[in-house]
């Protein structure tokens, strides 16, 4: 899989993608990054990548032809055959999730353009067949931070790419569920506990106050998620129970 990065602010990316599970997927051959400065798709002398609004308003808007030019130049890099998706990060996107993060994994190439300023020329999502993703219902200042945040969670999810793929699979989110607690050594630290029962290495017992756990933090936090959660009949006792004793 390659990921092609457009942006206006190319140095952003030099740390992140040096570091931790990114580079080792890199290095594993597992997936290729290209970093493409929005700047050298202009024609002008200027390079200029933005203009004012028409119809008056404030801040900068990006202009098409350097994205335009851009992305036509990224999607030549692969068979015209392969699989391929331009996405446009912005705040008026809809939601970027751990689903779309695994559908992102089948793609042969992952084009994202890191929205700046006031926005991006509407004829860019019209004329090159670009999705709109948001990373929250929150502004920042441009699309590079969301765009690392995107392919790091796409490249996780790629085969091969973590030791243990067990570890991506109880994730949050990627059930549907936010995950369970988690504890480490040493078993007591300033009289803090951990719960018997990861000590008591009964494997069912574990798995079950896990996915309790799991249960209960996502009720207690985003209970909107519960309805697309394929519940057993003993998760549905114990959500009972939790509606119960918070009733009084």
């Amino acid at each position: 899989m390659r990921i092609d990065m457009l942006t206006a602010f190319p140095g952003m990316f030099t740390g992140p993608f040096n570091e931790s599970i990114i580079r080792l997927a890199h290095e594993r051959d597992l997936v290729d990054i290209f970093i493409h400065d929005l700047r050298a798709f202009t024609i002008d002398r200027h390079k200029t990548i933005d203009a004012y609004a028409y119809g008056g308003g404030s801040g900068m808007v990006l202009k098409p032809e350097p994205i335009f030019r851009g992305v036509r130049f990224i999607r030549d890099q692969i068979p015209s055959d392969g699989l391929s998706r331009c996405v446009l990060l912005s705040a008026r996107g809809k939601p970027f999730l751990q689903e779309t993060a695994k559908n992102f994994t089948e793609l042969d190439q992952l084009i994202l353009i890191c929205g700046h300023y006031k926005g991006v020329d509407e004829r860019v999502i019209h004329g090159l067949d670009t999705e709109e993703y948001s990373i929250g219902d929150f502004v920042v200042t441009g699309g590079e931070l969301p765009a690392m945040m995107i392919a790091d969670a796409v490249i996780r999810l790629i085969p091969g790419v973590l030791g243990d793929i067990e570890s991506a699979v109880t994730d949050s989110f990627y059930e549907g569920l936010l995950d369970c607690p988690y504890y480490t050594r040493p078993e007591q630290y300033e009289n803090l506990d951990v719960p018997e029962v990861l000590l008591s290495g009964h494997h069912e017992r574990i798995e079950r106050w896990r996915r309790e756990e799991s249960l209960k933090t996502t009720w207690q936090r985003r209970p909107e998620l519960l309805k697309d959660v394929n519940l057993s009949k003993e998760d549905d006792v114990f959500l009972d129970i939790l509606q119960q004793e918070n009733d009084g």
